[in-house]
């Protein structure tokens, strides 16, 4: 079954065919009718009707019309109230057709049936007044020949019985007073059957100011007069007063009009009306009659909408619940050619703005619409809100009116200018572009979001409701899944959220996000914000120090345990053995600054994963971009939502930040030789392996990686020293060698054991001393062959000065033997300045019997640094005091930092920020402004 496009089953009518409808066609005037002037849709009682819908509302209404008429009942006073453009005046027009009777009832369509429900056989001819307020003026007299009606009394009694009407009022015409209910039962009486179509009573009635007179009368004169109308229709059996009221503020006006609306209220108030408004599905009908000619095809119309039911049905969840009732059916016959989405959206969206006129702006919208698309030979099968072709001024225009300023560059970037987001990616992705996805995607979510977008409690139209505005039957709808996907991605004024979607005047957070990423360089901003994030990461009790990003000269060679964390652009892949990681280490351990360094068997390597760095810098540069922002609020002129999603984006952003980190930097590479290889000393072998991050820290994962790899040693067994002695220290006939030296050896080459820290060898020494199967001890050798402080084969102080030597053990007991031979107890070892030392049991040896100089137990120094090169002063001062220190065991060090910066101006609220949550993140003690 082939499915035909609206075009070939319904014809617009020719007006609109042509484009040759006008604005003011749309506007129903009852004056320009009794005045014979109005268009021939609106003075033509037969042409009125077949364009007419006759809804429930107004078939009620006709129902009392003609039977009040009749002297059968009937409301004497009907209120007609509702929102602007709800067909107030179209109905009071009705009315005027049927009471002046100049046409048979069985020529007008629809008529004879409201006849037969209200029981009445024949129309009854009626004299019929319209008082319109935008008509009239109080200051200007209405002329009629000789006769010029002041008032609205006076303008009511001549249309209603010209001169002889008009005598009955024309004291009170003439005074501005009202002429009393009695002298109005009299006027309705005689002029009977009657009907007065008040039009626009408001409009007149707030010209007039509290107080002051006119020659229509007062404000108070006019009130009085409505009020002895409605008594005097009250009581005569063939008449009957029809007012229409404004329902919003936008027609009532300034405040003289909200009083005269409340007046006339209360007036009317005492009368039930039987108006109802225009339903929606009644408006359907309404714009088919007045734009369309009739069906040509039933069949073709009812295959379509049945098309239409199928794929509503057969997709099940993806599209709005009620779509798949057996009602809505009926209202896609209802509405054919026109989807009901494109109505829904119009009346109930777009009506609640103040300007936009619930029948007359469809209309004129709907008008322009289709004759755009029927010039386009448009081939869609309904006119689908994904038909709307803003790119039609006229069509945009028509919408883009009713909402505030700034909506028409967001039009053409992001719905449907000529170089709109969603025309180019329709062009670049043929499965797209086929069914032009994108664009209709947009226009569906603009149609659906845009009038009420700042009031709605639940923002934009769900996923569900686009897919209802562009699908057609045969249409694959994950295309439009796929569309919604990349306009999220590329829009700038396009917002998601819950599965729903709205545009807004406000530029898109993300894509203002992504338009700052530019802003942000590798060097300057990305490594910096990398290294920061590392720094709070990356610890490790292992080391002394962990160096993030350093060039080798400022990567101290000192024998104490460091972890050197290369740069993102520095990658390695596991087993890879050229690596850009491995190069730039190796450049690391073989220089410090100029020089060769000296300890290079201290370094250990953070490296990198070489695929996923790009990802790591990625996600830092969206941090930067959404940090940015939240900096940027007041400038950006953001709201509170705004504010909030800004805040709640970049707190996601460096939660990605921290996991994109441990899943790049998890490759601990440690160099290595082996000193027995084939020709000697090898070169350096660079060992890998991933660390194990997961639910772990990198603390954990450092140190349980080095402890099972044995690349970091914690704890030490004599035995091993004692073969570390033999291999490498005591050989061709040497008996010592210095305990200082054999540590600081292990520390310089590669292919030694790396031990943690210096205890990690005295503590050796001190377990390996108290049996005489390893090695003994000596504080010093003062002459050959004579040993000071010897330890051996007992528990005794150890320290690792410069002068202490490490003895085989049958040197150890020579020289402990001879010791015993001479008496003596022993040399006193004093602490040397520098050495490190573990205490074992007994008293010091050597020295002299008088006593030691008072203890220096504790050391305090402030110094101020170099606020130009800050890092160089402080290692200076850690190297040539600090270390002196932090190298003797058992030493408490405890450093401080204080830090006061003063600026006259004062400090900007963004730098009072930033250092607050640096200070606060960075473990401050203290980290305050003042305004002093």
């Amino acid at each position: 079954m082939t499915l035909k496009p609206w075009r070939e089953v319904i014809v617009p009518h020719e007006d609109v065919l042509e484009g040759k409808f006008q604005e003011s066609e749309f506007a129903a005037d009852l004056t320009k009718v009794v005045d014979g002037v109005a268009a021939p849709d609106y003075q033509d009682p037969v042409r009125f009707f077949e364009r007419t819908v006759i809804t429930e509302g107004m078939s009620l209404l006709l129902q009392s019309v003609v039977k009040r008429l009749g002297g059968k009942g009937g409301d004497p006073v009907v209120q007609l109230q509702t929102a602007f453009g709800g067909g107030k005046t179209h109905t009071m027009m009705a009315v005027l057709h049927v009471a002046q009777g100049r046409v048979p009832a069985k020529k007008l369509l629809g008529v004879p049936e409201l006849l037969e429900k209200a029981q009445v056989k024949e129309l009854v001819k009626a004299n019929v007044a319209v008082l319109d307020g935008n008509a009239l003026a109080p200051s200007q007299p209405r002329e009629h020949g000789e006769i010029a009606a002041n008032t609205l009394w006076g303008e009511l009694a001549f249309q209603l019985g010209a001169a002889e009407g008009y005598r009955m009022v024309a004291e009170a015409d003439r005074d501005g007073t009202s002429p009393g209910k009695e002298v109005l039962h009299k006027l309705l009486t005689r002029f009977g059957p009657a009907v007065v179509l008040m039009d626009e009573t408001v409009a007149y009635l707030r010209q007039f100011e509290h107080g002051k007179s006119y020659k229509g009368g007062t404000y108070n004169s006019n009130l009085s007069f409505l009020q002895a109308l409605t008594e005097a229709a009250s009581r005569v059996p063939n008449a009957m007063v029809l007012a229409s009221l404004p329902d919003s503020l936008m027609e009532v006006g300034d405040e003289q009009g909200k009083h005269a609306l409340n007046a006339v209220e209360k007036l009317f108030g005492r009368i039930e009306a039987v108006w109802k408004p225009v339903g929606t599905e009644e408006a359907f009908e309404i714009v088919r009659r007045r734009l369309f000619g009739p069906v040509q095809s039933d069949k073709a119309r009812a295959e379509v909408c049945q098309a239409f039911a199928d794929v509503y049905r057969d997709e099940g969840e993806r599209f709005p619940p009620e779509t798949r009732e057996a009602g809505y059916l009926r209202r896609l016959e209802a509405s054919y050619p026109i989807h009901p989405e494109v109505f829904e959206r119009l009346y109930e969206d777009w009506s609640t703005l103040p300007k936009f006129q619930r029948t007359r702006g469809v209309l004129r919208l709907m008008a322009r619409l289709v004759h755009s698309l029927w010039r386009a030979d448009n081939r869609d099968l309904l006119i689908l809100p994904g038909s709307v072709p803003f790119d039609d001024l006229s069509v945009r225009n028509e919408l883009v009116k009713y909402l505030p300023p700034g909506w028409d560059p967001i039009v053409d970037k992001d719905v449907d200018g000529a170089h709109a987001e969603p025309r180019q990616i329709d062009d670049a992705t043929p499965t797209l572009g086929s069914v032009q996805a994108c664009r209709r995607a947009a226009r569906t979510i603009f149609l659906g979001s845009a009038p009420s977008v700042a009031s709605q409690k639940v923002r934009g139209v769900g996923a569900d409701r686009v897919r209802l505005g562009c699908v057609q039957p045969g249409q694959a709808v994950g295309r439009y899944d796929d569309a919604l996907r990349r306009l999220t991605d590329r829009l700038h004024y396009l917002y998601t959220g819950n599965e729903r979607y709205w545009f807004d005047t406000r530029t898109n957070l993300r894509r203002e996000m992504e338009g700052r990423l530019s802003r942000f360089d590798a060097e300057l901003h990305i490594y910096p914000a990398i290294g920061e994030r590392l720094a709070h990461l990356v610890k490790s009790s292992l080391v002394d120090a962990v160096h993030i990003f350093r060039d080798s000269a400022d990567i101290q060679d000192k024998p104490g345990l460091r972890l050197v964390v290369l740069r993102p652009d520095q990658g390695h892949k596991r087993k890879e053995e050229s690596s850009k990681a491995i190069a730039a280490a190796a450049v690391i351990l073989g220089k410090h600054g100029d020089k060769p360094r000296e300890y290079q068997n201290r370094l250990l390597f953070l490296a990198p994963e070489a695929s996923a760095a790009s990802t790591l810098c990625d996600h830092v540069r969206r941090s930067l971009a959404w940090a940015s922002i939240v900096d940027d609020v007041d400038e950006l002129n953001l709201d509170r939502h705004h504010e909030k999603e800004a805040k709640k984006n970049l707190d996601e952003a460096k939660a990605r930040v921290e996991g994109a980190i441990r899943e790049t930097y998890r490759h601990l590479l440690v160099p290595m030789q082996d000193a027995e290889a084939k020709g000697g000393l090898s070169k350096v072998a660079w060992e890998d392996e991933a660390l194990s991050l997961a639910g772990s820290s990198y603390e954990k994962a450092i140190a349980t990686t080095t402890k099972e790899k044995e690349w970091v040693i914690s704890i030490w067994a004599p035995t091993h020293l004692r073969a570390l002695l033999d291999k490498w220290f005591w050989k061709d006939g040497q008996v010592s060698v210095g305990a200082q030296r054999s540590w600081l050896d292990t520390c310089r080459y590669l292919y030694m054991p790396r031990l943690a820290t210096e205890d990690v060898f005295a503590r050796a020494v001190h377990d390996g001393v108290q049996r005489e199967e390893w090695f003994g001890y000596a504080a010093a050798e003062r002459q050959p062959g004579v040993y000071e402080g010897v330890v051996f084969g007992a528990p005794g102080p150890i320290y690792l000065t410069a002068e202490a030597l490490l003895l085989k053990p049958e040197t150890a007991a020579g020289a402990k033997a001879a010791h015993r031979v001479k008496g003596s107890p022993g040399a006193e070892q004093v602490r040397a300045p520098g050495a490190a030392g573990v205490k074992g049991g007994g008293k010091p040896a050597g020295g002299t019997s008088s006593a030691p100089p008072a203890a220096q137990r504790r050391f305090h120094g402030t110094v101020t640094l170099d606020r130009a090169d800050p890092i160089g002063s402080f290692a200076s001062v850690v190297e040539n005091v600090l270390e002196h220190f932090t190298v003797q065991f058992d030493t408490e060090v405890r450093i401080t930092l204080d830090i006061e910066a003063r600026r006259p101006e004062g400090f900007e609220a963004k730098v009072v920020r930033v250092v607050r949550e640096n200070g606060a993140t960075l473990k401050f003690n203290t980290a305050e402004f003042e305004e002093q």
